[in-house]
């Protein structure tokens, strides 16, 4: 058992969804009930949340919300603090789990795009390719002051301002792209699904990072990965242990 008193998850799921309001209503209601803070994202498109408390109250919490058949396949992401790192706790409808601006662009209505394994991707790299002899290239999807807590070696950075910029960015450099296989990468892994059905609507060879970084620090360890994962609270950073950086 971490010695840290504070379990911190995160984790999204997409998955079509009719009942926004009322959803939001009931999961607000329990999560505020278990002390739990943090925030929950729901949109027609899926669920897409952070949070933290102790680690019974976001087991109980999870469990229920598995328990309704369309979350059964939630995988959170798991770390540990010694304090709480959110400040309150946020339940919000959005129109996307994670704003693109392409309404067409629908994971949840949509066969899912390649997902690489972070032990799969860290043989990749060790290696030089992938299992095809291809060159392996990295695409960070994250906005660029993430981007500077930490990286993969070598990584593709297009120094984004907002995730909606992706698709504009895609146009600009596609042709560096074409005859490689692309892996597109961010914290969680919510962005860089987005990201690789477009890449494969612009007929790319590519794979979206299954987890993002967060589970490749929690499967690997981290090879190949530079610095600190940046993180939407007030640890700020994680090493690839998983724990805050100094």
């Amino acid at each position: 058992m971490p010695t840290a008193a504070i379990l911190n998850i995160s984790c999204y799921l997409f998955v079509s969804l009719q009942d926004t309001a009322a959803l939001r209503e009931r999961l607000h209601a329990r999560a505020d009930s278990l002390g739990l803070k943090g925030t929950v994202l729901i949109a027609e498109e899926g669920i897409n949340l952070f949070l933290a408390g102790p680690a019974d109250a976001v087991n109980a919490w999870v469990n229920e919300l598995r328990a309704d058949p369309r979350f059964a396949a939630l995988t959170p992401k798991l770390s540990w603090s010694a304090a709480q790192p959110f400040r309150r706790l946020k339940v919000k409808v959005k129109p996307e789990i994670i704003r693109m601006n392409r309404p067409a662009v629908r994971p949840d209505q949509a066969p899912r795009a390649p997902a690489l394994a972070p032990a799969t991707l860290a043989r990749w790299l060790g290696q030089g390719h992938d299992d095809d002899g291809r060159e392996v290239v990295m695409l960070d999807t994250r906005n660029s002051f993430e981007v500077d807590f930490g990286a993969f070696d070598d990584a593709i950075d297009w120094r984004l301002h907002k995730f909606s910029d992706f698709p504009a960015a895609l146009a600009a450099h596609r042709d560096e792209l074409a005859g490689k296989t692309v892996v597109s990468y961010c914290t969680g892994g919510i962005r860089c699904e987005k990201a690789a059905m477009v890449l494969e609507a612009e007929g790319l060879t590519a794979w979206q990072l299954d987890g993002g970084i967060l589970k490749y620090f929690e499967d690997t360890g981290g090879p190949h990965y530079h610095g600190g994962c940046f993180v939407f609270d007030e640890r700020e950073s994680l090493a690839p242990d998983l724990s805050p950086v100094e």
